[in-house]
Protein backbone atom coordinates (compact mmCIF):
# COMPACT_ATOMS: atom_id res chain seq x y z
CA UNK A 1 0.00 0.00 0.00
CA UNK A 2 1.25 4.03 -0.70
CA UNK A 3 2.37 5.09 2.35
CA UNK A 4 1.11 8.60 2.10
CA UNK A 5 -2.66 6.62 1.67
CA UNK A 6 -3.22 4.90 4.95
CA UNK A 7 -6.48 3.36 4.96
CA UNK A 8 -8.33 5.05 7.40
CA UNK A 9 -7.05 8.23 5.85
CA UNK A 10 -9.35 11.26 4.84
CA UNK A 11 -8.46 10.96 1.31
CA UNK A 12 -9.41 13.62 -1.24
CA UNK A 13 -9.96 12.20 -5.25
CA UNK A 14 -10.57 15.32 -7.98
CA UNK A 15 -9.65 15.12 -11.60
CA UNK A 16 -6.90 17.75 -13.02
CA UNK A 17 -6.41 18.87 -15.87
CA UNK A 18 -2.56 18.18 -17.57
CA UNK A 19 -1.06 21.16 -20.11
CA UNK A 20 1.90 19.14 -22.21
CA UNK A 21 0.87 15.94 -21.25
CA UNK A 22 0.42 15.04 -25.21
CA UNK A 23 1.78 11.35 -25.34
CA UNK A 24 1.82 7.94 -24.04
CA UNK A 25 5.27 8.35 -22.73
CA UNK A 26 3.89 11.74 -21.10
CA UNK A 27 1.40 9.03 -19.44
CA UNK A 28 4.01 6.85 -18.31
CA UNK A 29 6.53 9.55 -17.07
CA UNK A 30 3.54 11.25 -14.84
CA UNK A 31 2.40 7.47 -13.42
CA UNK A 32 5.51 6.88 -12.19
CA UNK A 33 6.76 10.61 -11.04
CA UNK A 34 2.96 10.36 -9.08
CA UNK A 35 3.36 6.70 -7.57
CA UNK A 36 6.87 8.37 -6.29
CA UNK A 37 5.10 11.03 -4.46
CA UNK A 38 2.71 9.23 -2.96
CA UNK A 39 0.19 10.15 -5.55
CA UNK A 40 -2.81 7.30 -6.53
CA UNK A 41 -4.04 7.33 -9.63
CA UNK A 42 -7.64 6.45 -10.41
CA UNK A 43 -8.15 7.28 -13.86
CA UNK A 44 -5.63 8.72 -16.60
CA UNK A 45 -5.58 9.98 -19.98
CA UNK A 46 -4.08 12.36 -22.42
CA UNK A 47 -4.73 15.86 -20.48
CA UNK A 48 -6.15 14.67 -17.58
CA UNK A 49 -6.08 12.51 -14.60
CA UNK A 50 -8.23 11.91 -11.69
CA UNK A 51 -5.51 11.55 -8.45
CA UNK A 52 -6.29 10.63 -5.20
CA UNK A 53 -4.27 12.51 -1.96
CA UNK A 54 -3.76 13.18 1.38
CA UNK A 55 -4.45 17.00 1.88
CA UNK A 56 -2.78 17.23 4.94
CA UNK A 57 0.22 15.88 3.43
CA UNK A 58 0.01 16.89 -0.34
CA UNK A 59 -1.47 19.93 -1.78
CA UNK A 60 -2.30 21.19 -5.20
CA UNK A 61 -0.19 23.46 -4.94
CA UNK A 62 2.75 20.75 -4.22
CA UNK A 63 0.94 18.55 -7.08
CA UNK A 64 1.55 21.14 -9.84
CA UNK A 65 5.49 21.90 -8.46
CA UNK A 66 5.69 17.79 -8.79
CA UNK A 67 4.05 18.46 -12.83
CA UNK A 68 6.37 21.13 -13.12
CA UNK A 69 9.04 19.52 -12.68
CA UNK A 70 8.28 17.22 -15.61
CA UNK A 71 7.34 19.98 -17.56
CA UNK A 72 3.73 19.76 -17.33
CA UNK A 73 1.42 21.60 -15.19
CA UNK A 74 -2.23 21.51 -13.75
CA UNK A 75 -4.52 24.00 -15.88
CA UNK A 76 -6.92 26.24 -14.19
CA UNK A 77 -9.91 27.59 -16.54
CA UNK A 78 -12.48 26.13 -18.43
CA UNK A 79 -11.27 27.58 -22.00
CA UNK A 80 -7.59 26.68 -21.05
CA UNK A 81 -8.93 23.42 -20.62
CA UNK A 82 -10.34 23.25 -23.95
CA UNK A 83 -7.46 24.63 -25.56
CA UNK A 84 -5.53 22.00 -24.32
CA UNK A 85 -7.98 19.56 -25.37
CA UNK A 86 -7.89 20.67 -29.05
CA UNK A 87 -3.79 19.78 -28.81
CA UNK A 88 -4.61 16.81 -27.49
CA UNK A 89 -7.37 16.13 -30.46
CA UNK A 90 -5.05 17.37 -32.47
CA UNK A 91 -2.37 15.20 -31.98
CA UNK A 92 -4.34 12.41 -32.15
CA UNK A 93 -5.58 12.75 -35.39
CA UNK A 94 -2.37 13.82 -37.13
CA UNK A 95 0.16 11.32 -35.16
CA UNK A 96 -2.01 8.31 -34.01
CA UNK A 97 -4.51 7.50 -36.65
CA UNK A 98 -4.02 6.09 -39.70
CA UNK A 99 -7.40 6.77 -40.93
CA UNK A 100 -7.08 8.59 -44.04
CA UNK A 101 -11.15 10.17 -43.78
CA UNK A 102 -10.05 11.51 -40.12
CA UNK A 103 -7.51 13.43 -41.50
CA UNK A 104 -9.37 14.66 -44.40
CA UNK A 105 -12.69 15.83 -42.08
CA UNK A 106 -9.97 16.95 -39.03
CA UNK A 107 -12.53 20.27 -38.50
CA UNK A 108 -15.33 17.62 -38.17
CA UNK A 109 -13.39 15.41 -35.74
CA UNK A 110 -12.85 18.17 -33.73
CA UNK A 111 -15.88 19.08 -33.38
CA UNK A 112 -17.57 16.20 -32.64
CA UNK A 113 -14.44 15.78 -30.18
CA UNK A 114 -15.22 18.78 -27.87
CA UNK A 115 -18.97 19.56 -28.88
CA UNK A 116 -18.37 23.08 -30.11
CA UNK A 117 -18.40 24.67 -33.71
CA UNK A 118 -15.32 24.52 -35.53
CA UNK A 119 -15.20 29.01 -35.06
CA UNK A 120 -15.95 28.13 -31.62
CA UNK A 121 -12.90 26.17 -31.09
CA UNK A 122 -10.58 28.14 -33.28
CA UNK A 123 -11.52 31.36 -31.34
CA UNK A 124 -11.15 29.91 -27.90
CA UNK A 125 -7.56 28.77 -29.29
CA UNK A 126 -6.51 31.71 -30.74
CA UNK A 127 -7.44 33.41 -27.17
CA UNK A 128 -5.33 31.36 -25.62
CA UNK A 129 -2.17 30.09 -27.81
CA UNK A 130 0.29 32.59 -29.95
CA UNK A 131 -0.80 31.35 -33.32
CA UNK A 132 -4.09 30.04 -34.93
CA UNK A 133 -5.84 26.97 -34.07
CA UNK A 134 -4.92 26.24 -38.40
CA UNK A 135 -1.15 26.85 -38.30
CA UNK A 136 -0.96 24.72 -34.99
CA UNK A 137 -3.11 21.68 -37.38
CA UNK A 138 -0.37 22.10 -40.15
CA UNK A 139 2.70 22.79 -37.81
CA UNK A 140 1.34 19.06 -36.45
CA UNK A 141 1.22 17.97 -39.94
CA UNK A 142 4.29 18.90 -40.99
CA UNK A 143 6.29 17.16 -37.47
CA UNK A 144 4.12 14.05 -39.21
CA UNK A 145 5.78 14.33 -42.53
CA UNK A 146 9.17 14.49 -40.82
CA UNK A 147 8.50 11.31 -39.00
CA UNK A 148 6.92 9.59 -42.76
CA UNK A 149 9.94 11.00 -44.50
CA UNK A 150 12.51 9.47 -41.77
CA UNK A 151 10.57 5.76 -42.00
CA UNK A 152 11.33 6.00 -45.37
CA UNK A 153 8.45 3.24 -45.94
CA UNK A 154 6.27 5.84 -47.79
CA UNK A 155 6.53 7.72 -51.13
CA UNK A 156 6.35 11.41 -51.19
CA UNK A 157 3.06 10.83 -53.53
CA UNK A 158 1.28 8.50 -50.16
CA UNK A 159 2.40 10.79 -47.77
CA UNK A 160 0.62 13.92 -49.41
CA UNK A 161 -2.11 11.70 -49.67
CA UNK A 162 -2.70 10.34 -46.38
CA UNK A 163 -2.14 14.00 -44.94
CA UNK A 164 -4.86 15.48 -47.04
CA UNK A 165 -3.05 17.30 -49.34
CA UNK A 166 -4.00 17.76 -52.95
CA UNK A 167 -0.83 17.26 -54.45
CA UNK A 168 2.41 16.49 -53.65
CA UNK A 169 3.34 20.46 -55.05
CA UNK A 170 0.90 21.50 -52.19
CA UNK A 171 3.02 19.25 -49.92
CA UNK A 172 6.55 20.45 -50.99
CA UNK A 173 5.65 24.61 -50.89
CA UNK A 174 3.92 23.96 -47.03
CA UNK A 175 6.87 22.43 -45.97
CA UNK A 176 9.42 24.33 -47.39
CA UNK A 177 7.25 27.18 -45.98
CA UNK A 178 6.94 25.89 -42.15
CA UNK A 179 11.09 24.38 -42.53
CA UNK A 180 12.67 26.82 -44.89
CA UNK A 181 14.11 23.94 -46.40
CA UNK A 182 12.49 21.10 -49.14
CA UNK A 183 11.70 17.83 -48.21
CA UNK A 184 14.28 16.66 -50.59
CA UNK A 185 16.65 18.56 -48.72
CA UNK A 186 15.12 17.45 -45.19
CA UNK A 187 15.67 13.93 -46.37
CA UNK A 188 19.11 13.93 -48.04
CA UNK A 189 20.18 15.66 -44.78
CA UNK A 190 19.97 12.63 -43.24
CA UNK A 191 19.15 14.02 -39.62
CA UNK A 192 16.11 13.74 -37.95
CA UNK A 193 14.95 16.91 -36.77
CA UNK A 194 11.55 16.28 -35.12
CA UNK A 195 10.35 18.86 -32.52
CA UNK A 196 8.82 18.34 -29.35
CA UNK A 197 4.74 17.91 -29.79
CA UNK A 198 4.53 20.58 -26.82
CA UNK A 199 7.08 22.79 -28.16
CA UNK A 200 6.09 23.68 -31.63
CA UNK A 201 6.30 27.27 -31.14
Amino acid sequence: MNKLLPKNDNLQTETIYIKNMVCNCCVRVLCAVFEENGIRIDQVKLGMATITYNPDQLGLEKVNSILQEIGMEIIIGHERQIVEQIKIAVIELIHQMNNVDSIVQKSEYLVDKLGLSYQQLSKIFSKYEDITLERFIILNKVERIKELVDQDELTLSEIAFIMDYSSVQYLSNQFHKMTGISVSEYKKCGVKNKKSLNALY
